[in-house]
């Protein structure tokens, strides 16, 4: 057979920010597809539903109260997925927050708190897991990252440089970690309706600036970033390593 599995029976997977909206959708989505899954989160009864949804789907799950920004919470919790599961196969940094300032405006707390928030964590966590991986000679490492990191867009100046590092953090933990069977690759999203975007989506001006801007005309539904999370965590993707693939609706090739 040439069709390559896209299951992902018999992995750990580990999504932070996943009490909710994209990450709350991508660790449900790797249960479907067989995996199970620890979630990281900093509200308590947002990860606890997500949990009894993965158990529901008759899988594993384990929630875990963290601050993705502290190197001990994470080490800890870390330690304790793979005392219970064994494992860790896959990790989605998913965890991210942005302040919408100009950038004249924008406030030393805001910057280090958006920076510490968007791009610490995401080393960190990856950082901490690579560790385990490298021993076990295998893992998937996926970050969440946005077409604010490829193209300029009208605010968010220190989101932006947030996600444009971690498209570039990809590339070099993708050629670094590539010889000890570890693959990174990040997701870039445009518009999705998330708890994040619905008061800027309900806004008709707005939403008909967005859909302007998509030659799909619409913005993105949340499982649509599902397939590829699996793609990327999957045996499908063995030889893709370094890439980021923008799940955008077009917006990334719009031109005049």
């Amino acid at each position: 057979m040439l069709l390559p599995s896209f299951r992902l029976e018999n992995k750990i997977a580990l999504v932070t920010g996943a009490g909710r909206g994209i990450g709350r959708a991508l660790a449900i989505g790797l249960a479907e597809a067989g995996a199970d899954v620890a979630l990281f989160a900093r509200t308590s009864s947002d990860i606890e539903e997500v949990a009894a949804e993965i158990r529901a789907l008759g899988r594993q799950a384990y929630p875990f109260q963290v601050d993705v920004t502290n190197r001990e919470q994470i080490e800890a919790a870390v330690e304790q997925i793979i005392e219970k599961a064994g494992k860790l196969d896959i990790l989605i940094n998913n965890a991210g927050m942005n302040i919408r300032s100009q950038a004249l405006a924008v406030t030393d707390e805001e910057w280090d708190t958006i920076m510490q928030t968007n791009l610490k964590s995401a080393f960190l966590c990856a950082q901490i897991v690579g560790h385990h991986m490298k021993e076990q000679k295998y893992g998937r490492i996926i970050n969440i990252a946005s077409v604010a990191g490829h193209i300029a867009l009208r605010t968010g100046v220190v989101y932006a440089a947030t996600k444009a590092a971690m498209i570039q953090m990809t590339k070099v933990l993708a050629l670094e970690w590539g010889k000890f069977g570890i693959n990174v690759n990040s997701i870039g999203p445009w518009y999705f309706k998330t708890s994040l975007t619905e008061k800027m989506l309900a806004n008709p001006e707005f939403l008909a600036d967005v859909i302007a801007r998509t030659p799909l005309q619409r913005v993105g539904e949340l499982e649509e970033l599902v397939g590829p999370a699996v793609f990327f965590a999957s045996d499908a993707a063995n030889y893709v390593t370094g890439q980021t693939l923008f799940v955008d609706g077009g917006m990334t090739i719009y031109g005049f």
